[in-house]
């Protein structure tokens, strides 16, 4: 049977498929189209066998937040190079993850990639991310989603084109303009200084015996006999200096460097008629904890001319 240009425009459309890989596909179906696109889904099996050994450290993070801003979620989904994680394929496919992991009802990671893709019900989610492996030539990876789900209100930040991506869930006595504003304002906060902990309240006391025993130390060192009362008010002063740089409300607030974000939480607490509490955050870096291959990049060119 002849194959077309139209028979290979069609079957592109239906499966985003790089030209020739649709018309060897048609090819070697004799033109069948549901056979081909199996035969593209089968290459791309094989693609993600062949790529999985690969490390996918750059990437993506993206998040969507419900219409009525109660219901939210981010995810990372990884490439092996800046190169396809600005393309335009890749990001429309990090969007539809998103929207998937808004709706999901999975509990893990696993759970997720097994349900069906609701872009195409006839497949799973890992499945259409094997599909992708196939088009981009490189290992991806949905590395990780969260949800986040309240009665409050939830607003967030991306920064850096979806280097860094941050949700922020408010309890407010509403979700006006001011409440969406502070959303965001957090949300670019905890992305700039990436905060460990809400409040001095959320640092455990294990953090706190293992921060006091490195300061001491430290102190010791430095104390030229000292009493040991004031090595201790050294230590607790050096404390209090860390615990203003990890927690978000003791954090000095970015846009105003003369107050603390719970100040700022604070004044829009006044001007909204009730308090605004920061529930939860969730920051995502790309590829924060993935160690990067090194990699000779002309000679990686030069290895791919050969084959």
């Amino acid at each position: 049977m002849a194959i077309t240009a139209g028979m290979v425009k069609e079957l592109r459309e239906m499966t985003g498929a790089g030209m020739m890989d649709c018309k060897k596909a048609l090819t070697e179906t004799n033109g069948d189209m549901e056979a081909a696109v199996d035969y593209l889904r089968k290459k791309g099996q094989a693609s993600a066998q062949k790529r999985a050994g690969k490390i996918a450290a750059e990437g993506l993070v993206t998040f969507k937040i419900a219409d009525d801003c109660k219901s939210a979620a981010i995810v990372e989904v990884n490439s092996e190079t800046d190169f396809v994680a600005k393309n335009e394929i890749f990001r429309e496919f990090v969007n539809d993850v998103a929207e998937q992991a808004l709706h999901t009802q999975a509990a893990d990671l696993d759970a997720f990639l097994a349900e069906k893709w609701e872009k195409n019900p006839e497949i799973t989610v890992n499945d259409a991310l094997v599909e992708k492996i196939a088009l981009s030539h490189e290992n991806l990876k949905i590395r990780r989603f969260e949800k986040i789900c309240t009665e409050g209100y939830i607003g967030g930040y991306i920064h850096g084109g979806g280097r860094i991506g941050v949700l922020v869930e408010l309890d407010a006595p509403n979700d006006g303009e001011e409440v969406r504003d502070a959303a965001k304002n957090v949300a670019m906060q905890v992305a700039a200084l990436n905060a460990q902990f809400i409040s001095r309240e959320d640092v455990s006391e294990e953090h706190l015996a293992h921060e006091r025993e490195i300061l001491m130390e430290k102190a010791m060192q430095e104390a030229n006999g000292k009493p040991a009362n004031i090595v201790a008010k050294m230590v607790e002063g050096r404390l209090s200096k860390e615990l203003k740089d990890i927690c978000l409300l003791d954090q000095i607030y970015f846009r105003d460097n003369e107050q603390t974000v719970g100040k700022y939480l604070k004044s829009v607490a006044q001007a909204v008629g009730g308090p605004v509490v920061v529930k939860k955050y969730i920051r995502f870096e790309t590829g924060e904890g993935i160690e990067k291959k090194q990699e000779d990049f002309a000679a990686e060119v030069a290895a791919q001319m050969k084959q």
